[in-house]
């Protein structure tokens, strides 16, 4: 196992691309923390699936837009779990605002995604980065999205602040990399998870997975395990992985592959 005897914290842990990854670190060997902000009893869940396995989990309250939380989270794992190696910021916020509604672009829609999907995996990695020098280094993985790249998304501002926590993940990479604290992000393309209130569609999905160059979308499962691969291989840092089966790097496909 990849990450036998390693502590590891999930924000967002509780549902979609958050359970994935807890239970694809869980199946690696390592003891990880569910964190959740509303969702309690689907965090109690998916920490019964790690034990139910035969490893160890944690739920762990916390609103990563409030510092204090943060911190008061990270303390209580290192507490509960024996210290801290690897961070995945995953919890994340948008609502469903089309491009061309730019009067329907609220202060409140730029504060939320902005404070969710940027400034609070800032506020974990911040309060990450003393536990695990204290082991003697880490990992950190974001979870971005392609809507970083390609500037279309659920909203400007959600593609916006994906757009930053890319810029953010090479910064601290630069940062901590004299801590040997590694900083990677993984970047989803199109998922069946009803993040942002589901407004992605079976035909939707369909219709992507025709356009796609490996014929289909890419599974939680599959971000999960670049997350691990991130988590795991000490020569990488500073990169952002595009899972999405190869739709942003090679374009739609409009003939038979």
């Amino acid at each position: 196992m990849r990450l036998a005897r390693k502590i590891a914290l999930v924000t967002g842990g509780a549902t979609g691309i958050g359970r994935a990854i807890v239970l694809a670190l869980a199946r690696e060997g390592a003891a990880v923390a569910v964190n959740y902000s509303k969702s309690a009893t689907q965090a109690r869940e998916t920490a019964g699936l790690v034990e139910q396995a035969g490893g160890r989990a944690l739920p762990v309250p916390a609103d990563v837009t409030r510092e204090p939380q943060v911190r008061a989270m990270v303390d209580l794992v290192t507490r509960e779990l024996g210290g801290l190696d690897f961070l995945v910021n995953n919890a994340g916020w948008t609502r469903r605002v089309p491009d061309r509604q730019l009067d329907d672009l609220t202060d409140e829609i730029w504060d939320r995604a902005l404070a969710t999907n940027l400034r609070g995996p800032f506020y974990c990695a911040r309060a990450a980065v003393p536990p695990m020098e204290r082991r003697g280094g880490g990992a950190i993985v974001n979870i971005a999205s392609v809507a970083g790249f390609t500037g279309t998304g659920s909203s400007m501002a959600y593609a916006a602040s994906k757009a930053g926590l890319i810029t953010l993940t090479r910064s601290l990479a630069r940062a901590l990399a004299p801590s040997r604290i590694r900083v990677n992000a993984v970047a989803p393309g199109l998922l069946a998870t009803g993040f942002g209130g589901g407004f992605i569609t079976r035909d939707f999905l369909e219709e992507t997975g025709r356009i796609t160059p490996i014929g289909r979308p890419a599974t939680v499962e599959e971000v999960a395990d670049a997350v691990v691969f991130l988590l795991a291989n000490g020569s990488v840092t500073g990169h952002t992985s595009i899972v999405d089966g190869g739709l942003t790097a090679l374009g739609p496909m409009d003939g038979p592959r």
